[in-house]
């Protein structure tokens, strides 16, 4: 494949598989808030779609949708003086009655319904005369607060034209990395980076899928090089976006595959090294070997599962995985400690592999996967790789029995969706 075929099916391995039943909960939604608040049944009146989704800029696997519903404007009066909690309450209520069986629920900002596979999160605002919308916050006693998406919507759409539309794509491969690496960012604040990235450059303007390779290096030297900062203002409506956790270290990291990827040029290999960057969307290297007879010269079970097949991935919060090393009972080290001193990791040590920090709010399960690599691995029939359930501690024993790659990955599913993961690489000498 050419550089420019390889980003090409990317792409469009990236476009979202559902959208007409997102579009459908987002029309059923709105019915039942136009016929509490109106008395109409119209599926599209009164509702933005907004977030990822209204940006244009979502992938397969979102699972965190947003949408404002306008009121009308006489019912003010019946909310504006602390009655935020009572306008979230009515809105779940409109929702419940139309819909009984569905799962809705207020949060502090919005009225959450959970479907299978995806979330609806619904703010009713108030539009305001320069097109800005007041919401409810019901922390801390109430208050009313503005938001600006239309703002947002305009700003990528205009300039999505201005750059051969690569604004967009880049956010969608953007999303892809942030799924691969267990990167805690959200919607909005990849969208802004993107946006900044390709306003600091003209390089990008006139080119497309041949280039990418490029664009990817220089978007994620980008990143690595970003200063540490809270927030950022937010493209088209300068509101701030949070920065929930920094995204420099892996970055860099990104930047260092991809100067690897490049070097691979158009070979076969390079559809790897491009795997490592933003997983499983990227198209695998075309093979002319015939699969039945691939498998029945292995001497080795392929038993390796895939989190992609059994849970769409939406990583919106952050997991770190901490790994301890030990022998007859006693702590030696720290894995990432080892291998920052470059101290071999033996064989024959005990690991306690184990979840020091998650951002996800309860409730969520936690699985994960361990998966060996390299010859003494396949010669003794061993590569593991199956996905199973946490016992409940947020631990996972192993051992270093022979020597070769060796993987752990965690996972956080919450409402059926992969929302955190993290990876640590073992290697055995």
């Amino acid at each position: 494949m050419t550089i420019s075929e390889m980003f090409t099916e990317f792409l469009n391995n990236l476009k979202v598989d559902n959208a007409d039943q997102i579009s459908q909960r987002y029309g059923e939604i709105t019915a039942s808030l136009n016929k509490k608040f109106r008395d109409t049944d119209s599926k599209t009146a009164n509702s933005l779609q907004v977030g990822s989704y209204g940006r244009w800029t979502a992938i397969q696997g979102i699972s965190d949708l947003d949408m404002l519903y306008i009121m009308p404007k006489g019912k003010w009066d019946n909310y504006k003086d602390g009655k935020q909690s009572q306008l979230l309450s009515d809105t779940k209520d409109a929702i419940k009655a139309r819909y009984p069986t569905t799962n809705v629920r207020v949060d502090r900002l919005v009225v959450t319904a959970t479907y299978t596979n995806f979330h609806v999160e619904v703010q009713p605002v108030f539009e305001q005369d320069d097109g800005s919308f007041k919401y409810p916050d019901t922390y801390n006693g109430g208050s009313w607060k503005i938001t600006k998406p239309r703002e947002e919507i305009h700003a990528m759409k205009q300039f999505v034209e201005q750059k051969n539309k690569n604004l967009r794509r880049l956010c969608k491969m953007a999303r892809s990395w942030k799924n691969k690496h267990g990167v805690g960012m959200g919607g909005l604040l990849i969208d802004t980076l993107a946006h900044n990235f390709l306003n600091s450059t003209s390089e990008y303007d006139d080119k497309s899928f041949l280039y990418y390779d490029w664009m990817s290096r220089d978007f994620f030297k980008y990143l690595m090089e970003q200063p540490n900062q809270v927030h950022y203002k937010a493209l088209g409506s300068g509101q701030n976006v949070k920065v929930k956790k920094k995204f420099q270290k892996k970055a860099k990291k990104a930047y260092e595959l991809i100067l690897k990827a490049i070097e691979a040029g158009e070979s076969d290999g390079a559809h790897d090294k491009w795997k490592k960057i933003y997983g499983r969307p990227f198209p695998a290297k075309v093979t002319q070997v015939d699969e039945s007879v691939s498998k029945s010269a292995r001497t080795w079970h392929d038993t390796e599962e895939f989190i992609e097949d059994k849970f769409p991935i939406d990583i919106r919060y952050d997991l770190k995985l901490e790994c301890e090393v030990s022998q007859n009972g006693f702590r030696e080290h720290f894995l990432t400690q080892m291998i920052a001193k470059r101290i071999p990791l033996l064989a024959n040590k005990k690991l306690l592999f184990t979840i020091v920090e998650i951002g996800v709010p309860e409730p969520y399960s936690i699985y994960w996967k361990v998966l060996n690599r390299g010859f003494e691995a396949e010669s003794r029939d061993c590569i593991r790789g199956q996905i199973v359930s946490d016992d409940g501690y947020k631990k996972r024993k192993e051992s270093t029995n022979f020597r070769g790659e060796h993987i752990v990955e965690c996972y956080a599913i919450k409402d059926g969706v992969v929302v955190a993961k993290d990876r640590v690489d073992v290697p055995i000498q």
